[in-house]
């Protein structure tokens, strides 16, 4: 935990590692702020942290015009945590309360909701309500400065019950009104609303913090991706990366560019993208989940500081900083494909994925759910019975540990499975396989070790013994 006067520190320095991981309030003007605000740095005694944006709002504070910390990369926390608080965040997240409600989000939790509000509060400064109303209030900020949508459109769309409610959550968070939030958008803005149109998509920015290794993440979606779901276009260093997406409300298609924009050492930057989506409700959980699979909220510097202490790991962190460990679109999906493999997975899709009301170029299907392919045979069809009956469960917020158990008594599932599931699928930072050599010192972050010395394998332009038969 972050003392307050190191978080003070990080305010004065304007460290934008720290982004999204705290905010910071001034009491004399009413706002909130990310640490690297380059706002004048208010007197300390003027100043309040919060765990999240939700507390901040929850206690009286305005978002800062300058800033938008609600724009900020997620905090790295909720993606190490197991805990109910770690998976009630991931949960949220991905749509769940404006979905089924805090009674929804208890029952998937194995709590009341009483004590989920209790410790959520408790950890983070907000319950559940007010963490889904922050959400809520960042996507239609996007959707008010991206598109020309009609205002009553994007209320709903952003999951709010009522007009009146969207009205006066953006006057409290924004401090205006929805017209004038549109008013307010950079110059930019107004060309890409004007193209911004449902048929056109919606263009975003996907923040991270530090540095991002978009080449080793665009080479692994390459080499994985499944014909007719996804495809990769284009020459290194400017690939797109195109995926379907199958979501609660309807279906997407989401595309994704290898340049990064904005980016430093220091500051991060983000990633171009563009969304289509059937139902303007899937927003939010498309969003989250391609932040998942391109493992946008990691924190590079506490990954980089450990492994780098490392003798063994030493050169390949210095090698490439900020190293991702991609996790997954869609978590039922990875698993099916982690047991077949992608000459099968392509085989499944053409045999049992729905087929898109308007294909896109070589997207045509979206990957078959599970109950579409309970009725296989061995061990595929366990799998698929599991998650479709639900004694399997590979959401964001599912227990890993309980995950796990039920991956191993399905029959046919090795271990070596399991662990890429859980790295994958779950999201899981510090997975170690039962056949690998990992120490603890690589502790919490065993996950992204293997993923550097994996990438630095594929790296090597000859193995030890590759060289040895050239040489004879």
């Amino acid at each position: 935990m972050i003392d307050e006067e190191t978080r003070y520190g990080a305010v004065r320095s304007r460290d934008a590692r720290f982004d999204g991981e705290f905010f910071f309030a001034v009491e004399t003007t009413g706002i909130y702020c990310r640490p690297s605000c380059p706002a004048v740095t208010p007197k300390r005694e003027n100043v309040r942290f919060y765990a999240t944006a939700a507390a901040a709002q929850s206690s009286g504070f305005r978002a800062c015009r300058r800033c938008r910390p609600d724009a900020a990369p997620g905090s790295a926390e909720w993606n190490v945590r197991a805990d109910v608080v770690g998976r009630a965040m991931r949960m949220i997240g991905d749509g769940v309360v404006d979905r089924e409600g805090v009674a929804g989000l208890a029952v998937r939790l194995g709590y009341s909701a009483r004590q989920v509000q209790r410790q959520l509060t408790a950890e983070v400064g907000a319950g559940p309500v007010a963490l889904a109303r922050a959400q809520r209030a960042h996507t239609a900020r996007v959707l008010l400065q991206t598109t020309e949508l009609p205002i009553t459109e994007i209320a709903f769309a952003a999951g709010f019950a009522s007009v009146r409610q969207f009205n006066d959550t953006i006057r409290t968070v924004y401090a205006s009104t929805p017209t004038e939030l549109r008013a307010a958008a950079p110059r930019r803005g107004a060309a890409s609303r004007r193209a911004a149109t449902p048929s056109a998509g919606i263009p975003l920015r996907l923040a991270y913090r530090g540095k991002y290794q978009a080449g080793e993440v665009f080479d692994l979606l390459a080499a994985e991706a499944v014909a007719g779901v996804e495809e990769v276009t284009g020459g290194a260093g400017s690939r797109t990366y195109r995926r379907t997406l199958r979501l609660p409300y309807g279906t997407g298609i989401v595309a994704v560019g290898e340049r990064l924009s904005g980016a430093s050492a220091h500051a991060g930057g983000w990633l171009d993208a563009r969304l289509h989506l059937t139902d303007l409700r899937d927003l939010t959980t498309a969003v989250q989940r391609l932040r998942r699979l391109l493992d946008l909220d990691s924190d590079p510097y506490a990954v980089d500081e450990r492994l780098g202490a490392d003798e063994r790991l030493a050169p390949l962190v210095a090698a490439r900083p900020g190293l991702r460990s991609p996790g997954a679109a869609d978590p039922e999906e990875l698993a099916v494909r982690a047991l077949v493999g992608r000459d099968e997975a392509e085989r499944l899709v053409r045999a049992y994925g729905k087929l898109l009301d308007a294909p896109c170029g070589t997207l045509t299907h979206v990957f078959p759910e599970p109950a579409a392919l309970a009725d296989t045979d061995g061990t595929l069809g366990a799998l698929a019975t599991a998650l479709a009956d639900g004694s399997l469960r590979l959401d964001p917020g599912a227990d890993r540990e309980e995950a796990q158990s039920a991956l191993l008594a399905l029959p046919g599932v090795d271990p070596r499975t399991v662990a890429l599931i859980r790295t994958r699928a779950l999201g899981d930072p510090d997975v170690a396989p039962p056949d690998e050599d990992v120490p603890d010192a690589w502790r919490p972050w065993r996950s992204y070790a293997l993923h550097h010395l994996r990438v630095a394998d594929r790296t090597e332009p000859m193995t030890p013994n590759e060289l040895e038969e050239h040489r004879s």
